[in-house]
């Protein structure tokens, strides 16, 4: 399944947030999203996911969910939002008790996730007893176990420090090498996204508008955090952002 943004614009009140956004996330394709504070990244995430609907434009699905998919556009948050009294398998089971599947069905998709995501050592154990990564992979494999046509990622990795950071975007890298996956993946990293990303799209300055689609070629899978190919593209995207950065912080700080 395809998502096509056809002229979304939003406002609060009397303040335009987004403007004109027309952007199209292919199926199997990660897709970040980057730009000033401020610029309408994570509303735009909302407005694709349905939790607020775009004051002008639509959203539109183009094609089928793949097949056994129970929630076509699921979400994962930077907090993590584990239920702390549920063990890892609990809060992995939670997403399916609303659905229609059998004891061995929903066993068979927490075992397969927790597989993937390297927690079946961990089905037991308590959000309290696990790290920062370790709880992010747990929100990671919650998410994967309704078999999302897309994934919505907003800053899954700003709550965590460098290394766990980096120990993650490999994780996810593996993850889509096994089978790849369609995600919108918003962040204020610029390395992330190039880590991450088939297309990194650069928003401006409130009210966002699409400044540049930047297409990376390389396979995930060659990506390192020292490649120079990579560090150059970096650096393309910063100096497409960095007055209009510089001026939101001011902007904000001055607010």
């Amino acid at each position: 399944m395809d998502l096509s943004l056809r002229g979304i614009s939003h406002l609060y009140d009397e303040l335009e947030v987004l403007s004109g956004i027309d952007l199209e996330i292919p199926h199997g394709q990660i897709v970040c999203i980057i730009g000033p504070s401020g610029c309408g990244k994570s509303t735009l995430l909302r407005l694709i996911g349905g939790l607020e609907q775009p004051s002008a434009g639509d959203v539109l699905q183009i094609g089928d969910p793949p097949a056994g998919s129970l929630n076509p556009l699921t979400y994962i948050f930077q907090d993590f939002a584990l239920l702390p009294w549920r063990t890892v398998e609990g809060n992995v089971s939670l997403v399916l008790e609303d659905h229609n599947l059998d004891g061995a069905a929903r066993e068979a998709r927490i075992t397969s996730v927790l597989a993937r995501t390297k927690l079946s050592d961990f089905r037991s154990v308590l959000p309290k007893q696990l790290s920062g990564g370790m709880k992010q992979r747990v929100a990671i494999a919650r998410a994967l176990a309704v078999d999302p046509a897309v994934l919505l990622m907003d800053e899954p990795l700003s709550a965590l420090d460098s290394q766990t950071s980096e120990l993650l975007i490999d994780d996810l890298v593996e993850l889509w090498t096994r089978e790849a996956f369609t995600a919108c993946y918003v962040t204020h990293n610029l390395a992330e996204a190039v880590r991450l990303g088939h297309r990194v799209v650069v928003l401006s300055r409130r009210p966002g508008k699409i400044r540049e689609i930047v297409d990376i070629d390389m396979p995930l899978s060659e990506r390192t955090s020292t490649h120079p190919k990579l560090e150059d593209m970096r650096q393309h995207l910063w100096n497409l952002m960095r007055d209009e950065a510089q001026a939101a912080d001011q902007e904000l700080a001055d607010a």
